[in-house]
C-alpha cells in the first residue's frame, strides 16, 4: 500500500504539467493499493476551487473520479460518499465532510450560519451557537 500527496492527484486531473501528469497516471493505474486519507480530499477540493477555479461540479467530477479508481482506498468510505451527497446538494466540502465523519453525535455546533442552512435543507443536525448582542 502507498500514499499520494495531493500534488499527484492535481496533476492526473488537470494535466497542467504534461510530464508529471503522465508519471501521475503511472502511480495511479499500477499495482498498488492507494491510501487516500480525508486531509488529501480535503486538500484536493480547496486546491481545484482556490487555485484553479473549478465550479463546484467540475469538483464533484473530479472527486468522484479519483475516488473511482480502482485502486484506491479511504477509511470510511461510506462517510465519504454522503459527504459527497451534500456537497452535490450545495454545502461546503469540508463541512460536510466534517458532519459525515462525526458519527454518533447528536449534533454538530457552528458558528457559521451557511452552514446551519446548508445542513438544515438536509435535514442535518447542526446548530449555530448564538452570539450574545451587546
Amino acid at each position: 500500500m502507498i500514499a499520494v500527496d495531493t500534488n499527484v492527484l492535481v496533476r492526473y486531473l488537470t494535466n497542467d504539467d504534461v510530464e508529471q501528469a503522465r508519471k501521475a497516471m503511472t502511480v495511479l493505474a499500477g499495482p498498488d493499493v492507494i491510501l487516500l486519507p480525508h486531509t488529501v480530499l480535503l486538500e484536493l477540493e480547496w486546491v481545484l476551487r482556490a487555485a484553479y477555479d473549478l465550479p463546484p461540479e467540475t469538483i464533484h467530477r473530479s472527486l468522484l473520479q479519483v475516488l473511482g479508481l480502482a485502486n484506491v482506498q479511504i477509511e470510511k468510505a461510506d462517510d465519504v460518499a454522503k459527504a459527497l451527497s451534500w456537497y452535490e446538494s450545495g454545502m461546503d466540502f469540508a463541512d460536510a465532510l466534517h458532519l459525515a465523519l462525526a458519527t454518533g453525535v447528536d449534533r454538530l455546533l457552528t458558528f457559521d450560519q451557511r452552514f446551519v442552512k446548508a445542513a438544515k435543507a438536509q435535514g442535518l443536525p447542526v446548530q449555530h451557537i448564538p452570539i450574545p448582542s451587546d
